[in-house]
């Protein structure tokens, strides 16, 4: 099937159901993915209801995507559905306001021989049936491709200041790392993108009562928002400051305490370099189309940050860890570090990224669960930005206008 066709049949069955569509929010009753003969894979879902949905196709890794207008997840969970060999993994959750996605990775190749949804003729309930048939690398690439969206339209970004501006507060833009669809690190029933949308509403509240400043959040919810829309959050708040919050997990070894991340091309260590691998593979297990995109733009953005905005995103990571540290009385032990993260790729936004600690360390999870501990970190965030400001000012009539 070639993309184009892929991308018709996606359209029509999406306006199919549009008719089926009904005022509440969709729940999934049940389903199944079943490996049959012959080389077949079937893919069933019991909704409440018909909604609007599309489906396509993407490589690097091979995977199937779903979007629904809007389907409600909770009480089913991935490993109860897939029964199948060939689907590595399934991931389900919030996509965007209005949107939930299913993703499925494929373990081989396969192409899409059959999908439609059945809507019960009272609209009370429908099934959506996919039949997924082996195919070779060469046709899964030639169909793949994610369908254009309309509704993305890119925007030509807000000037923001290199020099202090008394006549405006200071816009910060909180990024709570992970959600919907991509949870992010898990442990024991806690996941990364809840304590960090929680501890990211908290540290709002801190800033607001602290200074003039204008506090903004890249996701007020439990949803996913990709990198390049994290990025472009930023730059439509017309943000003079960006922090992306996280709480890594590690495979191997024990790490402790809080560390913080400036852009660089070259990572300051491997596990750095790993951790910024693991970030942007979220982003494509989420069914983003990530391929050409990063790259041709990737140099010019560093080439740019490095005049300018890496000194003054060094500067504000040297003074949040200083703050911390004041605050809590410790961070990691090699707190400054460096690494290539998608999400810190802004030319003219000083960026950071600030892992809080580490859920795969007990002491970590059990701090990251504390609520004094959280108003301790947010403090010591909050002296940071205040001593980084004052230095900002004294150095901004040296830098270029």
């Amino acid at each position: 099937m070639s993309r184009f066709l892929s991308f018709v049949m996606a359209l029509s069955f999406w306006a199919g159901a549009l008719s089926a569509q009904d005022a509440g929010l969709a729940r999934l009753m049940g389903g199944m993915i079943e490996d049959r003969r012959f080389g077949v894979t079937e893919l069933q879902l019991d909704l409440s209801q018909g909604v609007p949905w599309r489906l396509f196709t993407l490589t690097d890794p091979n995977r199937l995507v779903l979007d629904f207008a809007e389907v409600d997840w909770q009480g089913t969970a991935p490993e109860d559905i897939n029964q199948s060999d060939r689907v590595a993994a399934l991931r389900m959750g919030v996509f965007r306001p209005g949107w939930s996605r299913l993703v499925a990775e494929l373990a081989e190749p396969m192409a899409v021989d059959r999908a439609e949804m059945r809507v019960a003729s009272d609209g009370a309930g429908a099934k959506l049936v996919l039949t997924l048939s082996s195919t070779d690398a060469k046709g899964f690439a030639a169909a793949a491709g994610q369908p254009a969206d309309p509704t993305w339209v890119r925007t030509r970004p807000k000037a923001r200041r290199v020099t202090p501006d008394p006549d405006r507060p200071l816009t910060i833009v909180l990024d709570p790392g992970h959600g919907g669809i991509d949870p992010g690190a898990r442990r024991d029933g806690i996941s990364e993108a809840d304590l960090m949308l929680l501890f990211a509403q908290e540290l709002r509240e801190v800033l607001l009562r602290a200074g003039d400043y204008r506090v903004l959040l890249t996701r007020q919810e439990d949803r996913f928002v990709s990198l390049e829309g994290r990025v472009k959050f930023a730059h439509d708040a017309g943000a003079d400051l960006f922090i992306s919050l996280h709480a890594d997990a590690l495979s191997e070894g024990v790490a402790h305490g809080a560390a913080i991340y400036t852009l660089a091309e070259e990572a300051s260590d491997a596990a750095s370099a790993a951790l910024a691998e693991r970030h942007d593979r979220d982003d494509l297990l989420a069914g983003l189309d990530l391929s050409g995109t990063d790259d041709r733009v990737a140099q010019i953005l560093m080439d740019l940050a490095r005049l300018d905005n890496t000194p003054r995103s060094q500067a504000l990571a040297r003074h949040i860890v200083d703050g911390i540290e004041s605050s809590l009385g410790h961070v990691h032990k090699d707190p400054l570090r460096q690494a290539a993260f998608s999400v810190l790729k802004s030319a003219d936004i000083p960026s950071v990224l600030l892992e809080l600690g580490f859920l795969s360390t007990q002491a970590d999870l059990r701090n990251l669960q504390d609520p004094a501990w959280r108003a301790g970190m947010a403090e010591g965030i909050r002296d940071g930005l205040a001593a980084w400001l004052v230095e900002d000012a004294a150095l901004s009539r040296l830098r270029r206008q």
